[in-house]
């Protein structure tokens, strides 16, 4: 299990982090000293357990006891995950809180109005990958396959896929018969760690990898398949239509679909060159005489 100490540094202020099943804990401690100043952060969140009774029943099962790298050795303390921190910060009454808790009141109003209208999760999307940095062309097909996946697991759901595994090998099996590769070996060439994957992808592997699972809900429908072994079946089909649609096409250009090439290094050699041709479009400035 990956369990490193990292550093972030919020209001010049430093808090503790770290890897616990694949995603992000806090020191609780450091958190609490960030958000409210107090020079006592251990006696402030007692006394904060004592104020708000809900938070402290549940308190053994979101303060998570992790390893953290110390001056004098690795240390076990009191862990939170984003989704509780956010919980956390709800019961601290600190000025220092209060944007965090309007942002909160922002965010579940917006969601609310998602459910309502789905466009705009859609326009929310569309913007996110804009200011990322994505072009146009490519958000389309991402947002495309998105609403394809969600079409797929619809089906999955409802013919039989039970948990979270389930998704898991049915996902692996459209991929491996796709691309020859496994989601998580696919993240590993790409070097990627927590990133989706997709994100990831350029325009040729989103368009297999959409042939793929449309094909794989097809087949669901038009065999009204039932149980997790026949939609394992089936998604080895599906994704076998996509992989020899890929083979044909790497033929025909000599070379393969199947890319190490991400989002990630891509956008930086592109930052990279466009400081490089900025510097060379910029006027010498003119000697003084």
């Amino acid at each position: 299990m990956e369990n490193s100490t990292k550093i972030v540094i919020f209001k010049n202020q430093p808090v503790r982090k770290t890897i616990h099943n694949n995603e992000w804990y806090f020191v609780i401690t450091d958190a609490v000293a960030v958000l409210t100043d107090s020079p006592n952060p251990e006696g402030y969140l007692k006394d904060l357990r004592k104020r708000d009774a809900e938070l402290s029943k549940s308190w053994a099962r979101i303060a998570m006891p992790l390893k953290i790298e110390t001056p004098g050795g690795a240390q076990l303390m009191n862990c939170i995950n984003v989704e509780n921190l956010f919980r956390l910060i709800q019961s601290i009454p600190s000025p220092k809180a209060e944007p965090f808790k309007r942002w909160l009141a922002k965010v579940g109003y917006e969601r609310m109005r998602e459910i309502e209208n789905p466009e705009l999760a859609t326009k929310r999307a569309r913007a996110l990958y804009k200011l990322k940095g994505y072009s146009d062309s490519w958000i389309e097909k991402r947002l495309r396959g998105i609403a394809i996946r969600e079409e797929l697991t619809d089906e999955w759901l409802n013919r039989g896929a039970k948990d979270d595994r389930d998704y898991e090998i049915l996902t692996a099996e459209i991929s491996q018969a796709t691309f020859g590769i496994t989601p998580s070996q696919y993240k590993k060439l790409k070097g990627l760690k927590r990133q989706n994957l997709r994100d990831h992808m350029d325009d040729f592997e989103l368009i297999f990898n959409m042939l793929g699972e449309r094909a794989t809900t097809e087949i669901h429908r038009t065999e009204n398949s039932r149980g997790v072994a026949k939609l394992k079946s089936d998604a080895q089909a599906g994704g076998e239509i996509a992989g020899g649609a890929r083979r044909n096409l790497e033929k025909r250009l000599g070379r393969s679909i199947v890319t190490k090439k991400n989002f990630l290094r891509s956008n930086e050699n592109k930052q990279l060159k466009d400081k490089l041709n900025l510097k060379k479009k910029r006027p010498l400035a003119k000697r003084s005489k």
